[in-house]
């Protein structure tokens, strides 16, 4: 989530409080947050080296993250798998992705959109708050055919906000800048390097990501996360 979504869902909840002290305390929330901007995907990144170190385990050699960014993650899952490649279709991220892993020779950053992978060649794919960019069944099945067995996908995604997500919201819009003055104490003028690339807004809500994961990739495990995200996890049959 951008930090124009972040404000805008501020506003909405702010509108939905009643007393005038919680809105000016919610007001005060979202200039908070613009100062000390902070990648909410970033969270989950112990998560996914988790599911990247029991891949490893089990013989995995070959990680993919899709939408890698500026490459912060495949620096972190170069120290686990032996094989790691990230693929950006926006230029300028993908170009710091390929200066900051330079010096790491296991590592390959293509700059190109999601194209399906040739079958049987992957051992882990990760999609950090980048699957909602992608039509999501085709995506899906693409990732199904191109994990090896024993393999796993690992989403840390974004969905549209119904109000059937309103506690989490709740939760996220108070926690966001608690960590945002944690990770950034000093204000930023604008939002950092790795949060530049242009966005799109999520259009299925967690629901309907669900009721799709749950046809395409049985077995698939999927719940709501903190952070205005989704964690899914699911391992290819041996």
């Amino acid at each position: 989530m951008t930090h124009s979504d972040l404000s805008a869902l501020t506003v909405t909840l702010c509108d939905m409080a009643a007393p005038a002290v919680m809105s000016t305390a919610l007001k005060t929330l979202d200039r908070v947050n613009t100062r000390h901007p902070w990648s909410h995907g970033e969270v989950y990144a112990p998560l996914v080296l988790h599911h990247a170190r029991r891949v490893v385990a089990a013989g995995g050699t070959c990680a993919v993250d899709v939408g890698c960014g500026t490459g912060r993650l495949l620096e972190r899952l170069a120290s686990v798998v032996p094989q790691v490649i990230g693929i950006e279709p926006h230029a300028q991220s993908a170009a710091l992705a390929t200066h900051a892993t330079g010096d790491l020779p296991h590592v390959t950053v293509r700059h190109a959109p999601f194209g399906p992978l040739p079958e049987g060649s992957a051992d882990l794919v990760t999609f950090i708050s980048s699957l909602h960019h992608l039509p999501l069944e085709p995506t899906l099945e693409a990732v199904r055919s191109a994990l090896r067995p024993g393999g796993r996908l690992v989403v840390i995604g974004c969905y549209r906000d119904t109000p059937a997500d309103r506690l989490h919201s709740w939760a996220s819009v108070v926690l966001n800048p608690v960590i945002g003055l944690v990770k950034q104490p000093r204000a930023a003028s604008s939002p950092p390097p790795h949060m530049r690339a242009p966005t799109r807004q999520p259009q299925e809500s967690f629901e309907e990501v669900a009721t799709t994961m749950r046809r395409t990739l049985p077995g698939v495990s999927i719940h709501r996360g903190l952070f205005w995200r989704y964690v899914a996890v699911w391992v290819a049959p041996r």
